[in-house]
């Protein structure tokens, strides 16, 4: 049986509901295995998945791991309820379990305080080619068979992190709505900027609004720009 390997990476969070959105994996950067991920590596693998009605399981620190790790440990903590690669990397949404359980609120508390911070893959290597120089990777993975997405408190690339609590209720000024456009409704910065400037329009003071008129508002530029 080949080996899981195992990559880490970045992600955001919503401190209402457990959901959450952010990246898997990042192209293009050499990691702290000395590996690169190519573009294209996930596409097939994530075919597979989609064929089988559903994406790889939601773990915690992949399931443990280690000598003294129990069944417990390998219990999915969420689900997965999005998984694309675009010209970034792997993008994966999903969503915590039983939050209202001592360790779910523990992983809740965990994300949206910052300290469990990290998301990692879990994978089989399938195709690859091996650098040649001392400024290349160690390995340039082409093509890879996903097994797992883990939320984990270490990721590989320093780039790939769970970033700050995301919540349309949270967003009380033109600039916050600018950064959530673009990490949450994943818009250049350039889109975001005009349709935050023109959400805004009319409000004497975003800071005034209760949060609910505002998220509304937030959800109606959202689907107006992406239908």
């Amino acid at each position: 049986m080949d080996r899981i390997e195992i990559k880490l990476a970045s992600d955001d969070f919503d401190a209402k509901t457990g959901e959450f959105a952010g990246y898997g994996a990042i192209f293009g950067n050499i990691d702290s295995y000395g590996d690169v991920i190519a573009k294209g590596a996930f596409k097939g693998t994530l075919r597979e998945w989609e064929e089988r009605g559903k994406y790889p399981p939601m773990l915690l620190q992949h399931g443990g791991g280690g000598f003294m790790s129990s069944a417990d440990d390998m219990l999915p903590v969420g689900q997965w309820t999005e998984m694309e690669e675009n010209s970034k990397g792997l993008k994966v949404r999903g969503k915590l379990f039983a939050l209202s359980t001592e360790r779910g609120q523990y992983i809740y508390e965990g994300m949206k305080s910052g300290a469990l911070d990290g998301l990692s893959i879990g994978f089989r290597t399938k195709k690859f080619t091996m650098g040649t120089k001392p400024s290349e990777a160690r390995r340039t993975l082409e093509e890879i068979d996903l097994m797992e997405v883990s939320i984990v408190t270490f990721p590989a690339h320093g780039k790939a992190r769970v970033s700050n609590v995301k919540a349309a209720e949270s967003v009380k000024t033109i600039r916050e709505f600018e950064d959530f456009l673009r990490d949450v409704g994943g818009f250049s910065h350039a889109k975001a900027k005009a349709i935050a400037a023109s959400g805004f329009k009319g409000h004497s003071d975003p800071r005034d609004e209760d949060g609910g008129a505002l998220a509304d508002l937030i959800r109606r530029n959202i689907n107006s720009m992406k239908g």
